[in-house]
């Protein structure tokens, strides 16, 4: 388990990390979102010992990274996928790590196999595409068959078949009651493989949930429903609208769209007033649109609306316009 208490990073009057407390549990694949400059990647570093917290403690099963006698073991870990001698070769590169915690040269040559590289092995790296720079920092990860794993954009540069790689491949290590933190920017992919989501914004912690009640309990999540009947429509269409609540929309004849009830509480509804129902379902938002709702106030970089005409132009609306 990872574990954050008032987690701090200052770099002079910028706080990058602002007192961030969480618990990162085993058995789960946890995600890690925030807009560019949250704070994410200073997080990983801190977690990693790379860099100092300015307050607070982050802590591997309840110790400090640095104090590992062979944190290869310990903690599996891909930041950079670059960060590597371009002359190395892909096996020379682990062949280095594995002597340096002491781990068997076999297991070099069976990670190397099982992200795909066995037979570039002895390439040097710096003809490495990035797809296969990421490949070679996952195997690096796992060379020490780690209880705790953190990836930092691991998907990025791969194709979709390497994507779905990577998906099978961290929650096959969560369902072995592994410790994975995984950071990502490509929130359709995040929202098919995380169990539980961490965002920050501006250093700070804006969730810390699982990913099916981050998304149910959305504002932007709706309920269809259809009857074959416009009388039975208006007649559901007003008991909803009693409460002040509540939110409905008719974009067809024998459709409404309702905000701020359970599909439950809907067909319950729906039943104690004898209405036929030909549909009953819950739309819910997506990931991206949660997200982007959530981190709104929090974006260091923003753009401002862009508006595209019909030749394609994109015009900004920004503060200034």
């Amino acid at each position: 388990m990872i574990t954050l208490r008032e987690l701090t990073k200052r770099y002079g009057e910028t706080v990058a990390v602002d007192g961030l407390t969480l618990d990162v549990k085993g058995g789960l694949v946890t995600g890690f979102l925030g807009p560019n400059g949250a704070g994410k990647s200073t997080t990983m570093r801190m977690i990693l010992g790379l860099d100092h917290p300015s307050g607070g403690e982050a802590l591997i099963d309840g110790r400090p990274y640095a104090s590992m006698r062979h944190p290869v073991r310990e903690v599996g870990a891909l930041l950079d996928a670059k960060a590597l001698h371009p002359a190395r070769s892909a096996r020379g590169h682990l062949v280095a790590q594995a002597r340096s915690n002491g781990i068997p040269l076999r297991r070099v040559d069976e990670v190397l196999e099982m992200v795909g590289l066995a037979k570039v092995a002895r390439r040097s790296a710096g003809a490495f595409s990035l797809g296969m720079y990421q490949r070679l920092g996952v195997a690096g990860a796992l060379l020490g068959d780690p209880r705790v794993l953190v990836f930092d954009e691991p998907v990025n540069g791969l194709d979709p078949d390497g994507v779905r790689w990577v998906r099978e491949l961290v929650r096959s290590l969560a369902a072995e009651g592994r410790t994975v933190f995984l950071s990502s920017h490509l929130m359709s992919e995040m929202q098919l493989t995380a169990d539980r989501l961490v965002i920050i914004g501006r250093g700070k912690l804006l969730a810390d949930t699982p990913m099916a009640d981050l998304l149910a309990g959305s504002s932007l999540s709706s309920v269809r429903v259809r009857t074959p009947d416009a009388a039975d429509l208006r007649t559901l269409t007003g008991h909803l609208l009693k409460d002040g609540d509540v939110s409905v929309e008719s974009p067809a004849a024998d459709e409404l769209v309702v905000k701020g009830r359970s599909a439950e509480q809907v067909g319950d509804l729906a039943h104690r007033l004898g209405l036929r129902l030909h549909e009953l379902r819950t739309v819910s938002a997506s990931l991206e649109q949660v997200y982007m709702e959530l981190t709104a106030r929090s974006v260091e970089y923003g753009t401002g609306d862009t508006v595209f005409g019909s030749t394609g132009t994109g015009l900004t609306r920004g503060a200034g316009a």
